[in-house]
């Protein structure tokens, strides 16, 4: 599937599928400490304009990566979170690489030079992309959060840049 897809920019028109794929990927439990998707007026303003991409195969949105800013002090300002979520029925297949990729490619160009994410240890799928991705772990957030009754650890994963901020 990975040559079928094509990578492009996010629009609110796209809202639709990608809360659904991120709806997806909230009930397997191990994609994040949210419980629901938000609407889109919230999720636009939580995420970075130039750093929102979805993957489509042929006119089907099969996957979408966002960054958010970790702080809105401004020695922060090339500090951001990383976000890729891929419908069900399209995992395995190259999409989560090809959105992290451009990801990484788009936010040098906005001159961010270190990405982070939190990872649930359990979800070992997204701890493999990352780590393809030159991401690292750089330490557990041990029983970090509540869900139900099962604290849930999370890893923490950054990625410097090579060509920003060297």
């Amino acid at each position: 599937m990975q040559s079928l897809v094509s990578i492009e920019a996010l629009f609110s028109e796209d809202w639709d599928a990608v809360r659904s794929i991120y709806l997806q990927g909230l009930r397997t439990g191990d994609a994040t400490f949210e419980q629901d998707a938000p609407e889109w007026k919230d999720w636009d303003a939580r995420h970075l304009a130039a750093c929102r991409i979805v993957a489509r195969a042929g006119q089907r949105l099969v996957g979408w990566a966002a960054l958010s800013p970790v702080s809105k002090r401004h020695v922060y300002r090339g500090v951001a979170e990383v976000s890729v979520y891929v419908e069900e029925a399209a995992r395995g297949r190259g999409i989560g690489t090809l959105l992290l990729g451009e990801l990484v490619s788009r936010s040098e160009k906005e001159g961010i030079w270190t990405l982070q994410a939190g990872i649930f240890p359990e979800n070992i799928a997204s701890v493999q992309l990352h780590q393809r991705a030159s991401f690292r772990v750089v330490g557990t957030r041990a029983r970090l959060g509540l869900m139900g009754d099962r604290w849930r650890d999370v890893l923490l994963m950054e990625r410097r840049s090579t060509v920003v901020g060297v």
